[in-house]
This record gives C-alpha cells, structure tokens and sequence, in this order.
C-alpha cells in the first residue's frame, strides 16, 4: 500500500472516530445534576454564575473530546510509522551508517521519539489553547514550549534506557517478560523517590512557604498526624495555571509537602487546611506505599499479556513491517503501541482505584480536623478555578476521573457537617 493509500486510511479511520467522540460529548456535555442535589451546596447553579455554567458545559466537551480522540490518534501514529516503512526504513540507514555500534539504539529512538511526538504535537497545543482561552492556563507560549521541551527530553531518555534494557533482556530468551518486570521493580521504586527532588523542581520553582503561620498551622496538623515533615513547600504555579492544587508526594527522605500559591490565594485558613489535610491523608494510609505496589503490580500484568500478544504480533505480521525477531530494533512502534493500548484499557480500574483512595483521604481529613469547615467552600473554589464538570457522564468517570466526582465530595462534606451538627456556608 503506498503512502497516500495508507494517509488516506488513516484518515478516514480518525474521521470515524471523532465522529463518534462528537457525538459523545455533544449529548454528554450539559452538566447533569440529579434531583437529590437540586438547591444544595452541591448544585452547580448556586456556586457557578450562568456563564461559568455555559462555559463550563463547552469546555469539558472540548476536554472529553480531546482525550477520547488522543487515543486512536496515538494508535494511528504508531500503525503508520510501522506499516509505512518508516521504521524500518530508519532502521535500515542506521545499519549502512558509519555511527557507532552504542550510537546507533539512542539515535533510532531518537528517530522514533521525535516522530510520534510531533505527529501528536497538534492535540498537545490544541489542549493548551483552549485552555488558555478559557483562561484556565496563565502560561505564556513560550514557557509552554519550554515545559514541552523538558518533557521531551526526559521521555526520550526514559525510553532509550528502558528499551536498551529490555532488548538486552529479552535478548536472553525464556521468560523473558518476568525478568524484565523484576528489573522495573527498583526503577519504579527509584522514580518515586527522585520525582519530587529532581524531576518536578526542573517544571517549577519550589521555595518556603511565604505565610510563616500558615507553615506552622500545617506542620502542627502533620504533626497530629504523625508526619515527619519540618517544613512545607510553596510551588509558584500562578504563572501557569489558575488552577488550585496541593500535594504530599515522595517516598522516604524524598517526601514534600507542596501547596500551590495559587490555593494561598484563593483559599481561606480552613480551607487550606482542609486541603492539606487530605493530602496528608495519602500518607497516613499509605496510599504512596499503595500506589508503588500498584505500579509494580499493573506492570507485572502490563508485561505478562502485552508479552503475550507481542510475541504473536511478531509471528503474525513482523515479516510484513521488517521485525524478524522480538529482539529488532525496529520494533519500537509496535511496542509503543501495544503499551499504549493496555493502559488505556486499564484505564478503568487504575481510576476506580483512585477514585477511592482519594474518598477515603477526604474522609480521613474531615476526621483529623473533627470539622467539615471550609470543605464544601473548598471544593466549590477548586471546581470553579477549572470550571470542572461537578458530575462526569459515566464512561468519562471511568476513563478520565482519578477523583471522585465536585458533587460528590461536596456531598459528603454536608453529610460530615450534618452529622456533627454544623452549619455550611454554601
């Protein structure tokens, strides 16, 4: 099949998918809001202006549209490189080239990286611009391409590395999906601890808290709930986002305690802390500890099928896109895709996952302060600064939600206050 042939395929396969995934979000999109929600502090209309409402409603569409979309297109981007010769191409003149014997894996994936992210570079800006329009992103083109750039870079040492190793490793025959899944163990373990100290602190600027009460407040209260933490970090996200955010993240001597200046600005004393205290929530249930153990447990599942169905792959349609063994380099795409198509269909159960660890550390902050004040005002602020849809249809809850829903939470904020005799400010 020639290049226009397969363009053209391509094409019209994409065409069939965004016209499923506007039909989707067009009849999703309006917020729905159930009638046992209707005029409480979880109704959208009491927190939302009318505009906020509308804009709200078009931009999650955009939101939704743009995730669903990604997928196939990501999938498209793999299937042509592979079945368009490109690979093996690129393979080919690396071979007759005069680079180095160690040169030559780093510069096909180099090839191979640099391709699929450009060819996915358009939703990426398409994401950042209809942010910004919305006035959710505070962040200039420039230092947007900047972080892209950040990006690229540690995605492209990420994969040279993990690909070296496991062509190394599979290399070796035999089961060669468990060894490599026991190699992943330490790695995953080491990216949990460097994240926070090394990866994120090239994003963004990390400094003291600015609000030297604000610090003692939160160290007192991470001291009630027995975290080791002296100190807690403000992240300046003011210049990217509008968004309100914080965090525990780390694991061992790695652990931080980030708040956004964002939330320092538009947050109160008790709804600060009662975002902190959720955050604290994860640590206090291991829900770090959980998250390593479920990284290293879907990778051992991710390995153990997506071997499977490589090794198949390979005897099936290798010979036709230039892979003779499981060990060519030229079989990048095919791996990348496969991966790709696993963790979506994950998608579902590592959410739920999260969803209820993210319940249960809303719970436990309501808990480790005994007061629901300034939680449901807290989470009205979060989801306007968004402009969030409070209640997700169905299928984007299970592919997109890693929380529980804005009206949920707020619910249970109310059944906290109710039960403890408090009042609400909606």
């Amino acid at each position: 099949m020639s290049t226009r042939s397969q363009l053209r395929t391509y094409g019209l396969w994409l065409a069939g998918c965004a016209a499923i995934v506007l039909l989707y979000v067009g009849y999703t999109s309006p917020i729905a809001v159930p009638e046992a929600y209707r005029g409480t502090a979880a109704d959208p209309s009491l927190f939302y202006s009318a505009d906020q409402l509308r804009e709200s409603a078009t931009l999650n569409a955009i939101r939704n549209g743009l995730f669903f979309f990604s997928w196939p297109w990501q999938w498209a981007i793999y299937l042509f490189l592979l079945t368009g010769g490109w690979s093996r191409a690129w393979k080919a003149r690396i071979d007759k080239s005069k680079l180095p014997a160690f040169l030559r894996l780093p510069f096909y994936v180099m090839l191979v990286y640099a391709a699929s992210t450009l060819l996915y570079l358009p939703l990426k800006i398409a994401g950042y611009s209809v942010s910004r329009s919305y006035g959710i992103s505070t962040q200039t083109a420039g230092g947007w391409l900047e972080d892209r750039g950040i990006d690229f870079m540690i995605g492209y040492v990420t994969v040279a590395f993990v690909y070296a190793a496991a062509r190394w490793v599979m290399s070796r025959g035999g089961r060669w999906w468990l060894r490599l899944w026991l190699l992943s163990v330490p790695f995953t373990l080491f990216m949990m601890y460097v994240q926070p100290v090394v990866i994120d602190p090239l994003y963004d600027k990390f400094a003291e808290l600015s609000d030297p009460a604000l610090e003692a407040a939160i160290l007192d209260l991470a001291g009630k709930a027995d975290i080791p933490a002296d100190r807690v970090y403000e992240v300046h996200m003011s210049g990217k986002t509008n968004a309100i955010n914080a965090y525990v993240s780390g694991i061992g001597g790695s652990l931080r305690i980030v708040l956004w200046d964002t939330a320092i600005a538009k947050l109160d004393r008790p709804e600060i802390m009662q975002i902190m205290a959720h955050e604290m929530g994860h640590y206090v249930k291991h829900h770090l500890e959980w998250s390593a153990v479920g990284a290293i447990g879907s990778s051992f599942a991710l390995l153990w099928i997506g071997g499977r169905i490589y090794n198949v792959v390979v005897r099936t349609k290798g010979k036709a896109w230039g892979i003779h063994r499981a060990t060519d380099m030229n079989a990048l795409p095919l791996i990348l895709l496969l991966l790709s198509a696993l963790n979506f269909a994950a998608l579902p159960i590592s959410n739920a996952v999260s969803r209820q660890a993210e319940a249960a550390a809303d719970r436990y902050a309501l808990d480790l302060l005994g007061t629901a004040d300034g939680a449901v005002t807290m989470h009205q602020k979060l989801a306007v600064a968004a402009l969030s849809d409070v209640n997700p249809p169905l299928l984007v809850k299970w592919l997109r939600s890693t929380h529980p829903s804005d009206m949920a939470r707020i619910a249970q904020a109310e059944r906290y206050a109710a039960a403890h005799g408090e009042e609400q400010d909606d």
